[in-house]
């Protein structure tokens, strides 16, 4: 199965993310779009396995595999984190649905550590643009300013909000270059010193649940397996936890 055919015929979530989800956009900005696809269980009995993620179809859209979504949610990827809380949903099935309700499972304090990690890699960037060009890249400053409110957010309510809300205005401030960089470096300082203190406070849990969520994948490869070949003998024997060749 060609790798964009995964996408096409077995997504069970897709968003718009970006500018537009994030209440951010202008006229000229791109329409991103992310996704989620559940590979159909006897892809996983070769020896080549299906991608655990795959770009396209088409500009500006970019998917993952259902388990590698869980793996990098349980560890608090920002990026997909924000993906599973976009509110331009585009598509989703049952599946999808049973995702989305599993939204705070994936939550937990390992937010702060992974927001942070990330937060500093950006500001390094924006650093290295400063020393070279005398300038940071002002889209980039502004989202890593709507990062890191997020991030603070997130830990002081226990939910993560994508859109920017009554912040508009001042973000696109940034981006157009009208705020000084030594202002934009205060505030992220401001920022991120919250957030430090937020970590012991918040009302997160310590790890997220773990084990609620592969319940979840679990059930899903087993409803893939059945739905593939009901009423082939070796695929109902795995199914129902036989070996091949047993009767």
């Amino acid at each position: 199965m060609h790798p964009e055919d995964l996408v096409r015929d077995h997504t069970i979530y897709s968003c718009v993310m970006g500018s537009r989800a994030f209440g951010l956009a202008t006229e000229g900005s791109d329409t991103d779009r992310r996704g989620v696809f559940l590979a159909p269980t006897p892809l996983f009995w070769r020896f080549d396995k299906p991608p655990t993620h795959v770009d396209g179809p088409g500009e500006e859209r970019f998917s993952w595999e259902l388990e590698r979504f869980c793996e990098l949610a349980l560890r608090a990827n920002p990026n997909v984190l924000e993906c599973l809380h976009s509110p331009l949903v585009e598509h989703v099935d049952a599946t999808g649905r049973e995702l989305l309700s599993l939204r705070r499972a994936f939550l937990s304090r390992r937010v702060h550590a992974s927001f942070t990690r990330y937060a500093l890699g950006q500001r390094g960037k924006l650093e290295a643009d400063v020393r070279t060009h005398g300038a940071p890249r002002w889209k980039h400053a502004m989202h890593l300013l709507r990062l890191l409110t997020s991030a603070l957010d997130l830990l002081r309510t226990g939910e993560l909000t994508i859109d920017v809300g009554d912040r508009r205005a001042e973000l696109l401030a940034v981006k157009r270059g009208e705020v000084p960089w030594p202002e934009i470096e205060a505030r992220m300082a401001r920022l991120a010193a919250q957030t430090d203190a937020w970590t012991h406070r918040t009302p997160l849990p310590a790890e997220p649940d773990r084990r609620r969520v592969e319940d979840f994948l679990v059930r899903a490869r087993r409803a893939s397996a059945v739905e593939a070949d009901a009423d082939h003998e070796v695929v109902q024997g795995v199914v129902r936890g036989g070996s091949v060749g047993q009767h």
